[in-house]
Parts: C-alpha cells; sequence; structure tokens
C-alpha cells in the first residue's frame, strides 16, 4: 500500500509517500522560516499564499523521490 501524506504547519508545507505503514518513500518540506524572520515572526497572510505556492511542487517532489506516479496511491 502506498499513501501520500500532505501537511502545512505554520510556516512549513510538507508531503511523504509511505509504503506499507512502515517504509518511508520519500519526505519533503519546504520551509519559510528564513523569509518570516525578517519580520519578527510568522506573517499568516504570508504563510497562507506560500502554502498555495509550494504545495504543487512539494507533492510532486515527493511522488518523484518515490519513484512513483499519482496512480500507484492507494
Amino acid at each position: 500500500m502506498l499513501i501520500l501524506g500532505i501537511e502545512s504547519s505554520c510556516d512549513e508545507t510538507a508531503a511523504a509517500v509511505v509504503e506499507d505503514c512502515t517504509k518511508l518513500r520519500s519526505s519533503v518540506i519546504a520551509s519559510q522560516a528564513m523569509e518570516h524572520r525578517l519580520y519578527g515572526g510568522v506573517v499568516p497572510e504570508l504563510a497562507s499564499r506560500r502554502h498555495c505556492e509550494n504545495i504543487l511542487a512539494v507533492t510532486q517532489q515527493a511522488l518523484d523521490e518515490a519513484d512513483i506516479t499519482p496512480q500507484e496511491l492507494d
């Protein structure tokens, strides 16, 4: 079984592929920490926009690193 997990926290966008609930096939994280540091903390509107900008690329990179296509996911 291949599972794609997608997560977004305050300032990170991430995706990972797990096989059979035990084997991590890929894990990709796009962090915004350096960008928000310029403002002295997280700027919610900026963080939201960056999640939208990053999610597709992060997800595709996780699939590529796991060497699978979306059709192979369970």
